[in-house]
């Protein structure tokens, strides 16, 4: 019997980590759907993937978070799911939280995100300073606070399903949800916890992540004026 919400694991040469994520799911959560979308990764996650017999979106060339996020959700559409949720195959998000961010969009919300910072204060690091600024430059610009505007854990509604599936320019960062917000989407935040990676690196690196936080800025703040919501 198919869920009414699909789990949706953009992975990318996540080896180390998408036996244990993917199987945990399975064993624990088997009421909800998942697929990996694999993303063109040069390592064996596809293989370990086909190996264990997982539901399995091969990309034969990496397309980026984005890409691989919209190929999940053009799935979810095509397949009818009434939900789908963004879930990192890193082993940082809890899916003992799902139910909890499902119960809150049944409520009538478009997106869910699930926050680390709803109850809890952001340290003083580089990376949470530059967490503050998202949450700045959204509560300017779009008039709502949003407290935990990094977190890829994000759950969506059919009509937001849909309208990421059939728009090329929708990729899963604040920005995003910035100019949804902007233009009419309900947006709810609940507080989850999130795990440190399991194994391997992360692509973002301080550089990277200075560079990620300066191109979201500018963007909230500049490049979404431009956008038309069709």
């Amino acid at each position: 019997m198919k869920s009414e919400l699909l789990i949706v694991i953009p992975a990318y040469n996540e080896e180390e980590n998408i036996e244990n994520v993917v199987t945990y799911i399975i064993e624990n959560y088997s009421q909800y759907d998942y697929v990996v979308v694999n993303d063109g990764s040069k390592d064996r996650t596809a293989e370990i993937c086909r190996k264990n017999g997982y539901e399995l979106i091969d990309l034969p060339i990496n397309l980026g978070l984005a890409g691989a996020f919209q190929t999940g959700l053009k799935y979810a559409h095509q397949k009818g799911y009434s939900y789908a949720i963004q879930f990192d195959a890193d082993g940082q998000h809890r899916p003992e939280f799902i139910e909890k961010m499902l119960n809150r969009i049944k409520e009538g919300y478009d997106i869910v995100i699930g926050s680390r910072f709803v109850n809890v204060k952001k340290n003083k690091s580089m990376r949470m300073l530059g967490s503050r600024m998202l949450t700045v430059a959204i509560k300017f610009t779009t008039g709502k606070r949003i407290a935990d505007p990094t977190s890829g854990m994000r759950m969506f509604s059919k009509n937001m399903i849909k309208e990421f599936a059939q728009n090329l320019n929708y990729g899963p960062e604040p920005d995003t949800v910035s100019y949804l917000l902007k233009n009419g989407a309900k947006v709810s935040e609940v507080s989850v916890c999130m795990d440190e990676r399991q194994a391997g690196e992360s692509y973002l690196t301080a550089m990277n992540s200075g560079k990620y936080m300066l191109k979201m800025l500018l963007s909230i703040l500049f490049v979404q004026n431009f956008r038309k919501r069709g």
